[in-house]
């Protein structure tokens, strides 16, 4: 297994609008394209944004973009999560001189077997209320892609198709 760890966004889909606190949880079970269970991703609010931890499986080996994404949908081939989380209206990428979306993630790497381990803080966003809070009326997604995100080409980094995807839900 390979971490990643690293500070970014990080997230699945469909939250409900219930308040957060620091230390609350959300939570974000990740499926293939055929529905198969890859994973899960948890998400917990702390005092400099949400912390992302989880573990993936099955993915082809190598790099992939990893976001959060703005609708909390995920029906294949997850066009429906919507683009990436993105309340500042930035352009896309750690590259960008402006600063990034903040739903853009540094690269999920999976090891020769397919296990890929996440382990991340994604500033400034939250669990609770407001615009930067991944819990709104329409929820978030985590989506993973197929290639690795160039960090720079917008509005994707270039990271081809959404092979997986998670609802983010607040956890009980």
């Amino acid at each position: 297994m390979i971490r990643l760890t690293s500070t970014l966004l990080c997230t699945f889909a469909m939250v409900s609008a219930a308040h957060a606190a620091p230390g609350d949880k959300a939570v974000a079970e990740m499926k293939g394209l055929e529905g198969q269970i890859l994973g899960a991703v948890t998400l917990i609010e702390t005092a400099q944004g949400v912390l992302v931890t989880g573990e993936l499986t099955q993915l082809s080996p190598g790099p992939h973009g990893f976001h959060l994404h703005a609708v909390g949908q995920c029906k294949p081939p997850f066009a429906t999560a919507g683009g990436h989380f993105n309340p500042d209206g930035r352009k896309h990428g750690f590259h960008d001189g402006a600063g990034s979306h903040a739903g853009d993630l540094p690269n999920l790497h999976a090891a020769s077997d397919g296990k890929a381990v996440v382990d991340a803080l994604a500033p400034g966003l939250t669990l609770s209320g407001g615009a930067k809070s991944l819990l709104d009326q329409d929820g978030t997604a985590i989506v993973v892609h197929a290639k690795a995100d160039d960090y720079k080409t917008d509005p994707a980094g270039a990271s081809g198709d959404r092979i997986a995807c998670g609802v983010v839900t607040k956890a009980r």
